[in-house]
């Protein structure tokens, strides 16, 4: 049984990257045939992103962008040159944003990601990801079929029905939510139904906590997770070298400061940005309102890819304060008015009966010039009045937080 695969996982870091831009250009002058991104990428030459500081350079689209945008432009916001007929299904997810499946083998990339969870050919699948209207279902059940495995299409619910399926396919894997395989496994052992086939999942959609890691295991399941989005599919995956996950192939994928398109310091925690490389169906630039932060050095599993450390939280810390939004792309721009500060924090709180905000910033020189110059740029920023608190490098805390609201 091969560990890995193909050889494109284990291949040298700096030839996937030469790889990933060599076809970037191409992608970029595919995805200017579609309006949206004609506009948006106007005065930009393809042929000059080439690396990932020539990328950094190009306008983030946000995913919490994209409902108003589709609703203008149906179905898909200009941002899609092929028309709808062209693709295999067509979806939605709420907001509403328009999902298109491609034609071709692994549209959504989860192959791999399954023969990292220890899928195989042959393998027979139970599939309880939701087939209707939304991606999930056929995100799974297309990787599992490109891989080789039989899928049985059970959809969420219905435990009892299920249970005459896996007692009579015997399916050795499971694909869904983690909190839908307790529930699964629960049942079955009050009812005295037998799902002892079922020996490795690839989980995703909702927590997986350690305790419950660990209480699947006791039970004879080795379960893995994913990280996905119902755009790009499979984003990345955990190996059994258990220490984060590896990005997918045919993506790149930064980290950048909550609010901004600008990357993180290598450690750092920030918001993932993800450019596809499927020149039918392009996101340049994705950034998708979640937190991670690379891990350094290749997987113990061979997969030579980058690593990040999984979900850790939502970039989106937009917050009112005294009845005006204040919203991270407004700390980040305080940062860029003052080179000598560091990382940033916001926190907002209650003093008396009104709403108070102290900008924490880290930075060598503590001093009372600086602090009243950033107590001015917040104001003109925020058009509110808050207080400074200059702290040495390092001092608070690496999770991607930029506005903490302890209210």
């Amino acid at each position: 049984m091969t560990a890995h695969y193909d050889a494109r996982e284990t291949r040298e870091q700096a030839a996937r990257e030469a790889d990933l831009f060599s076809r970037l250009p191409e992608v970029l002058r595919a995805a200017t045939a579609a309006p949206a991104y004609a506009e948006r990428l106007r005065g930009i030459d393809p042929a000059a992103v080439t690396s990932r500081a020539a990328l950094a350079g190009l306008p983030v689209l946000r995913k919490s962008e994209l409902p108003a945008l589709h609703k203008a432009s149906a179905p898909f916001g200009g941002f899609v040159a092929a028309p709808a007929g062209s693709f295999a299904r067509l979806f939605t997810s709420p907001g509403p944003i328009f999902e298109p499946e491609g034609r071709q083998a692994d549209p959504w990339r989860g192959a791999r990601a399954l023969f990292a969870a220890g899928f195989r050919p042959d393998d027979i699948v139970l599939n309880t990801f939701s087939y209707h209207l939304t991606p999930g279902g056929f995100i799974f059940d297309a990787s599992a079929r490109a891989l080789g495995c039989a899928v049985i299409p059970a959809g969420p619910g219905n435990t009892e029905q299920q249970f005459e399926l896996i007692e009579a396919y015997r399916p050795v894997g499971y694909s869904g939510t983690p909190d839908f395989l307790k529930i699964l496994l629960d049942a079955a052992a009050s009812s005295g139904r037998d799902v002892s086939s079922i020996k490795r999942a690839l989980v995703s959609g909702a927590a997986f906590p350690p305790s419950l890691q660990a209480e699947l295991q006791a039970r004879g399941i080795d379960a893995y997770q994913a990280f996905g989005t119902a755009d790009l599919g499979l984003i990345a995956f955990e190996t059994e070298a258990r220490e984060g996950m590896v990005v997918n192939e045919d993506l790149i994928l930064e980290i950048v400061k909550p609010g901004t398109g600008d990357p993180v310091a290598s450690g750092d925690v920030g918001e993932i940005v993800v450019t596809s490389l499927d020149p039918h169906h392009p996101w340049i630039r994705l950034a998708l309102g979640d937190l991670t932060a690379a891990l350094p050095g290749p997987s113990k599993c061979g997969r030579t890819n980058m690593r990040i450390k999984g979900w850790m939280g939502r970039a989106d810390q937009t917050t009112k304060v005294k009845g005006m939004f204040i919203r991270p792309e407004q700390i980040a721009e305080i940062g860029k008015r003052h080179s000598e500060l560091g990382r940033l924090r916001l926190v907002v709180t209650r003093h008396g009966e009104s709403d108070a905000m102290t900008l924490k910033a880290e930075t060598a020189i503590v001093n009372d010039a600086l602090r009243e110059e950033v107590v001015a740029s917040l104001r003109a920023v925020t058009k509110l009045g808050g207080s400074v608190d200059l702290v040495g490098v390092g001092l608070l805390p690496n999770d991607g937080k930029v506005i903490a609201d302890e209210r």
